[in-house]
């Protein structure tokens, strides 16, 4: 017996959420499995994450076993990188936290997806298009940033250690420690997406390249504090860099910004370049008026009747 395989003509799932058709225990559905499909990939990337776990933390420990002070004799003469441990279950926590952190990244194309096919049905098509781009200049821009943190903390952990009241370099708590090294990654890759921020403002209309460039004083005093705060070594070596990094970035996004406005003819507007208060010119060309028609002469108004004769008895 043949079997006959019927296409599906039919709208798909992409179509009906677009064009509205979709149902709302439709879109519950469909929300319930995006989740589940994320959720499976997060899981996967958490059991490929546990396997890479001892070589990533071995990885974030590279600063500090740098030191002399972190390295005791085992055994056998040879060298080995501790840390203190304060709690019995410290290990297996941050090693399952390293597990959590390599599972969101590596399950990242998953729950990325699943999370964009479920929201781009809203979207119109140039939407979309530019969700693209600037995702895709996203992921570069936090790495770098998380890149030039852990060179910022390889070169300044010595120093940071070395200036305390001991003045010696000591073991350090291993939760601590890891705790201190991953939020410096996070802070300098959300950093590095300032430009970013910048670019979105001026696609969407909200502020022009000139005004972005009127504020690069502002930017790189703010870039320069930030770094201020943010570097954990108090010499100008990490600071100078991560805001060097920041005033770059910013007047490359200006750049694009530039050639964003050009190409969209910003500036050519016929009140640009005009001030809010300016008063507008008047016309200087006078119409003669002529002369009116003539004005008829008013009929004569009827005498009015005597008081007492307006009225009739029941009045």
């Amino acid at each position: 017996m043949a079997l006959s395989l019927r296409k599906n003509t039919g709208p798909s799932k992409f179509q009906q959420a677009a064009d509205g058709s979709m149902t709302l225990i439709e879109h519950v559905r469909e929300l319930r499995n995006r989740l589940f499909y994320a959720s499976v990939g997060i899981v996967v990337g958490l059991i490929v994450g546990f396997i890479l776990s001892d070589w990533a933390f071995d990885l974030l420990a590279a600063p500090y076993c740098g030191l002399d002070s972190s390295w005791t004799l085992g055994e056998v003469g040879q060298g080995k990188c501790n840390f203190l441990t304060l709690g019995a279950t410290d290990q297996l926590v941050l090693k399952l936290k390293i597990a959590l952190w390599l599972g969101l990244i590596i399950g990242a194309p998953v729950w990325l997806y699943q999370l964009w096919a479920f929201i781009a049905p809203g979207l119109h098509r140039h939407e979309r298009k530019w969700a693209y781009v600037f995702v895709a200049i996203a992921a570069p821009l936090f790495i770098g940033g998380a890149t030039l943190a852990y060179f910022v903390v390889q070169h300044s952990l010595e120093f940071i250690m070395t200036a305390g009241v001991i003045g010696e370099t000591t073991q350090l708590e291993i939760t601590a420690y890891t705790g201190f090294i991953t939020s410096m990654i996070m802070i300098f890759g959300a950093a590095f997406e300032f430009p970013l921020v910048l670019l979105m403002l001026n696609f969407t209309g909200v502020v022009s390249a000139r005004r972005l460039l009127s504020w690069w004083r502002t930017v790189v005093f703010l870039s320069f504090a930030f770094a201020a705060i943010a570097t954990p070594d108090p010499g100008p070596f990490g600071m100078t860099l991560l805001a060097a990094c920041l005033s770059l970035l910013y007047f490359i996004a200006v750049g694009v910004a530039f050639l964003n406005d050009k190409r969209k003819g910003r500036g050519k507007e016929i009140y640009a370049g005009l001030d809010d208060d300016a008063i507008s010119v008047l016309e200087e060309e006078r119409v003669p008026i002529g002369a009116s028609d003539p004005v008829e002469t008013p009929a004569p108004v009827e005498k009015p009747m005597p008081i007492e004769r307006r009225f009739d008895d029941m009045t």
